[in-house]
């Protein structure tokens, strides 16, 4: 071969395997740039659907304290976020929601709560029943961004 034919080859090999390597590392990048875009969406639904879950549990609580169950549809949206909760959490998130609704549930079964028996029970380990589902959702989160 000539040395002129060559060198020209050895230059449109170079471009071909320079402009390839360019074209791999870009679609790479947008692959990761797409799939950590999908996993942020994530978070801020799963963040507002646990938030949904968070309040409606908060109002069933304070009633349950005041009220029996007289109507069994006064719990049915919590059980309704609850199902959408298990399309989409881990197993922990949903065991700390589903603890949490057999929670309230008996508290309606158990009857009224007077005043001095809130107290107590604020001053108590038990303060805080929505705590073990906001604990589990926060460390599913940590994972989630430790993804990012």
């Amino acid at each position: 071969m000539d040395l002129p034919w060559l060198t020209t080859l050895s230059g449109m090999a170079g471009s071909v395997l320079g402009a390839s390597a360019t074209i791999a590392v870009s679609w790479v990048n947008q692959k990761t740039q797409n799939q950590r875009e999908l996993l942020r969406e994530d978070i801020r639904m799963r963040e507002k659907l646990y938030g949904e879950f968070v309040g409606e549990c908060a109002s069933l609580l304070v009633d349950s304290f005041q009220h029996s169950l007289e109507k069994p549809e006064t719990v049915l949206p919590a059980y309704a976020l609850l199902n959408r909760i298990r399309l989409c959490a881990s197993h922990q998130v949903l065991a700390a929601a589903e603890l949490l609704l057999v929670r309230i549930t008996d508290q309606y079964f158990s009857g009224s709560r007077s005043m001095q028996e809130l107290r107590e029970l604020a001053h108590s380990a038990q303060a805080d029943p929505l705590r073990e589902f906001g604990e589990a959702c926060r460390l599913e989160f940590e994972s989630m961004r430790g993804q990012l």
